[in-house]
């Protein structure tokens, strides 16, 4: 879990064992508490090999943007609430204010705002070798205009439906009805 730890028991263990897990509607996001209250940090690697998520429709990949704002808005709120300014919206519109009052040009501030925001954002994809094409500029502001919405919906839900299971955010373990796919039949898990 962490710097080499990655699946030590005894850090596991000591924060309540494998229940710690289950102690955050995601697992993910409970491991890395885990890992935080043992004093260690948590760290992203490289994996060695492409992980292909398949074919999407743009729905899908709504809903588990939504689905992981919810977690996230839960599991982590502090770090949650900034993410609105996060997108280039913020300095878009604080150039065009600016360049309003300083009666320069709105459209010649937007673009250079615009060219240094998507820049660094291309320098740092490139460093990171992550793909990128001339639709690459197009989808990051594609997401920079829907980032304020999947923002609001992730703070004004807190039901999703994952894997064709209803799940709410707020709810305990308690309050959910374990999903029919995981209920135990006799001493054997139905799946």
């Amino acid at each position: 879990m962490g710097g080499g730890n990655f699946g030590r028991r005894a850090v596991l263990d000591a924060a309540g064992g494998i229940r710690a897990l289950g102690s955050e509607p995601a697992e993910d996001a409970a491991a890395t508490k885990v890992v935080r209250a043992a004093g260690m940090n948590v760290t992203l690697v490289d994996t060695p090999f492409q992980q292909p998520l398949g074919w999407r429709s743009f729905a899908e990949v709504w809903r588990r943007q939504v689905r992981w704002a919810r977690l996230r808005r839960v599991t982590f709120p502090l770090y949650f609430a900034p993410e609105i300014l996060t997108s280039s919206l913020l300095p878009l519109l604080l150039g065009a204010y600016a360049a309003g009052a300083a009666k320069v040009s709105i459209g010649a501030t937007l673009a250079v705002i615009a060219l240094v925001w998507y820049g660094a954002e291309a320098i740092l994809a490139h460093g990171a070798r992550w793909r990128l094409s001339w639709l690459t500029p197009l989808a990051w502001i594609a997401r920079d205009l829907l980032l304020p919405v999947l923002w609001v919906q992730g703070w004004t839900g807190s039901d999703f439906v994952w894997r064709g299971n209803e799940m709410d955010v707020t709810k305990s373990r308690e309050e959910v009805r374990m999903p029919r796919t995981f209920r135990r039949s006799g001493s054997r898990a139905s799946v």
